[in-house]
Parts: structure tokens; sequence; C-alpha cells
């Protein structure tokens, strides 16, 4: 129950997700599991951050107990099983009509309209990063190795599983708006402190003057070496 919100993403989105998501972006699988172990620490830090200020942590349980949880809502294992094409149906998968890899991603990426503001991953990444949305994008793509386009799709893929990841968390351990706020600072800290890719994204996104832009020259360095040196 305790396990960190950023090892069971990790672990659930090996193999058979990345598989999924690697052929929707049009990209190799490891360039997809690089971008992944990157893209997971960047938001979960950056929604510790959220939470830290000032009614942040409020208005983020709010939005997970109305828009990620409940009958209306399909779980982080519907999810997942989405991702793997298992055929989910409306009931198994808690979601009126989305059944599927193709209905799944094609509502995440903008194919359809959102089934749910759960679904609505455009509107997720405006509430996580703000007006450093496109650094995000832009940071993770250089240093990864794919275009802002695939990177910004990986982050809409990846922002309503998050959610429900944090939402299943915050339902199983009965969390307030206090004890939500100081899981999310442990993440948040967890990921600065082991740096690599993640953290210096993250770092980057929380950079308020812009001035270094995260040191792109720096985040490419360690994306060359977790990639190969394949630049």
């Amino acid at each position: 129950m305790n396990n960190s919100l950023l090892d069971e993403l990790l672990s659930q989105l090996q193999d058979g997700p990345t598989s999924q998501i690697a052929q929707q972006l049009g990209t190799d699988q490891d360039t997809t599991a690089n971008a992944i172990a990157a893209a997971v620490p960047m938001l979960v830090g950056a929604l510790g951050n959220n939470a830290e200020q000032p009614g942040g942590a409020n208005a983020l349980l709010n939005a997970l107990q109305r828009d990620h949880a409940g009958a209306g809502s399909m779980d982080l294992g519907g999810m997942l099983g989405g991702l793997l094409g298992g055929g989910q149906s409306a009931s198994a998968g808690g979601l009126g009509g989305l059944g599927g890899i193709g209905d799944l991603l094609g509502g995440l990426l903008g194919g359809s309209a959102p089934a749910s503001k759960q679904l609505d991953a455009g509107g997720i990444l405006g509430h996580i990063f703000g007006d450093a949305q496109p650094r995000a994008e832009s940071g993770l793509g250089q240093a990864t190795g794919m275009s802002s386009g695939q990177a910004g799709n990986l982050l809409k893929i990846l922002a309503p599983i998050v959610m429900a990841a944090l939402a299943k968390q915050v339902a199983a351990r009965n969390m307030d708006a206090d004890s939500l706020g100081n899981v999310l600072g442990q993440e948040r800290a967890q990921v600065q402190n082991q740096g690599g890719l993640g953290g210096g994204l993250l770092n980057a996104v929380l950079d308020q003057n812009g001035d270094g832009k995260l040191d792109i020259g720096d985040l490419l360095k360690i994306g060359g070496n977790l990639l190969g040196g394949r630049r």
C-alpha cells in the first residue's frame, strides 16, 4: 500500500503498455521506455510542486475525487487494460463507450472528444504545468530524441494514467489534503534527489524565470547517455 507512486507507475507501464505507446507514437520501444522513465517523474514532481502552493493540495484532492475516482471513471487497471488492447468493455472499464487501445488513445490524443474530464489530457496537462507546458514538451523531446509533437502526445497519454494511479492511492490510504500534499512532496523530493533526466526536466519546468531554460545542453548529454549515445 505504501509503495512509491513513481515505482508503481513505472512498473505497470513496462513491456506491453510501452510497446503499445511506442506503436502509437511511431517510435521504437527503447526510445519510448527512456522517455516514459523521464516523463513520469516530471509529471509526478510537478504535481508535488502544485500541491505545495496555497490551496493546491485541496484543489488537487477535489479534482481527483470528482474526475478520477468513483463509478464514472476508469481505474488504473482499466486504463492500462485499454492500452494493452484488451477489449475492455464499457462495463469492465467503468467508462461508457470506451474500449481498447484505439478508443482510449484516440480520446487522449484528441482524435475524438474526451469522454470525460478524466480523459481530457490537454486540460490535465494545463493544470499540471500551466504556462510551462511547452517547456516540458520541448525539453522531453530534445532530451530523448523525440519530436516535440511525439513528446507532447506521450505526456497526453501519461497524464491521465498518473492521475488515475494517484486517485487509486488517495482512496486506498483515505488521504486528506494534508496527507496528499505530504506524499506528493516526498515524491517530488525523490525525483529531485535522484537527479537524472527526470529530475533535470522537472527542475527545468519549475524554473520560474526560465533564465537557464533547464540547461538543455546538459539534458541532451544525460539523454544521450540513456540512449546509448544515439543522438
